[in-house]
């Protein structure tokens, strides 16, 4: 399967023969990042803000999920896990509830953590079964900063993690930068690549980090 980034939190999952899947599609106008202009069966939202449920940017959706649940469409099994967020916030916000989403594609499971705030319990911690791939926000705003991100990796050891939701040259909202979680992560500096291929056998053993060029759509 192949995994593209489109900035901020949004991705396109594709599978040859089955259901392709965009995450989180954004409002550029409030967000930055050039206007989205993609195709997809199954459309996903995270919560309720302009950073994450503009479906309207998606052309040909057959489904748009916004919420927990379990789902099985063209082929793909999704599952929505809803997290609360509310920690030290006002119980009132819209944007405190979030879904996190896992996508399997034939065994291989891709977590979209959404816009998490807080570590998941470890009940939910649970409902995510085995990740292969995890998309994690790193910068901060809404979602997690860097070391937070970094003690939610630990938890959840998928083989290989794809940062998003940082500061950007073309993003407008105000996040940290990307350095801050890669030097939490203890790395250096990564190279980045258009798209990630995952493979079964292409999986690494020990956790790794895969940063992505946003692509324009």
């Amino acid at each position: 399967m192949e995994i593209t980034w489109y900035g901020h939190s949004c991705f396109r999952l594709t599978e040859r023969n089955m259901a392709t899947v965009v995450t989180d599609p954004f409002d550029s106008k409030s967000i930055g990042y050039e206007a989205l202009k993609l195709k997809a069966d199954i459309v996903t939202v995270s919560h309720d803000a302009p950073g994450h449920n503009n479906v309207d940017a998606v052309k040909g959706v057959s489904h748009v999920i916004d919420g927990a649940g379990e789902f099985e469409i063209g082929g793909v099994f999704i599952t929505g896990v809803q997290t609360d967020g509310n920690s030290g916030k006002k119980k009132k916000e819209k944007s405190a509830r979030n879904t996190i989403y896992v996508f399997d594609y034939e065994g291989i499971t891709v977590a979209h953590l959404g816009d998490l705030k807080d570590t998941p319990t470890q009940s939910e911690v649970e409902s995510l079964g085995t990740i292969n791939v995890a998309l994690v926000p790193v910068g901060g705003g809404g979602g997690l900063n860097a070391a937070k991100a970094a003690e939610i990796i630990s938890l959840i050891e998928p083989n290989l993690v794809i940062p998003m939701h940082y500061s950007t040259p073309a993003a407008k909202v105000p996040l940290d930068s990307l350095n801050k979680f890669i030097k939490e992560m203890g790395l250096s500096k990564p190279e980045t690549q258009p798209s990630l291929k995952v493979t079964r056998s292409g999986l690494p053993s020990e956790t790794r980090v895969v940063v992505l060029e946003y692509q324009t759509s």
